[in-house]
């Protein structure tokens, strides 16, 4: 048998590779999780600038408390597409920071580097940011709650 030379590349061991699979699938799921937000993030944007065009056609036509309810209720539907907008950034940047710890841990394993804390500090980037994505969802949540309330004069 011949000695293993210097010049030989570095090849990782099927089982070191198994393992950092294992490692990655965590943030796999995470992504699954991210993605199914995304979906509904996405569904709840459109119904928000559905309702908010059908309001800006009843808006020129309008007059007096109607036309202040429309308006009222414009400018709340202006400040969930906001949200919504921001909870969309939050969360597909949470995603990519999880693609990167993903890749990371591999380009570590394939190259030998030790660099778990910058793994570490990317993980918890991208909790961080699906953290402040799911506040802002659940801040959009309670305003879409005001939105649907149903008016006193019509109770009566």
């Amino acid at each position: 048998m011949r000695a293993r030379s210097a010049a030989m590349p570095y090849a990782p061991e099927v089982q070191t590779i198994a393992q950092t699979i294992q490692l990655s699938v965590s943030p796999v799921f995470m992504l699954a999780g991210i993605g199914a937000l995304l979906n509904v993030l996405a569904g709840r944007l459109s119904r928000v600038v559905d309702r908010s065009r059908a309001l800006e056609a009843l808006h020129p036509r309008s007059t007096g408390p109607e036309h202040d309810r429309y308006v009222a209720e414009l400018r709340l539907l202006d400040r969930r597409m906001a949200n919504i907008n921001s909870a969309l950034f939050l969360a597909v940047s949470s995603a990519v920071m999880t693609c990167v710890v993903v890749a990371t841990l591999f380009v570590a394993v394939l190259s030998g580097l030790h660099i778990g804390q910058f793994v570490a500090v990317s993980f918890i980037l991208a909790m961080a940011l699906l953290i402040a994505s799911l506040v802002l969802f659940m801040i959009e949540v309670r305003m879409s709650i005001r939105a649907i309330q149903v008016r006193d004069e019509l109770l009566r």
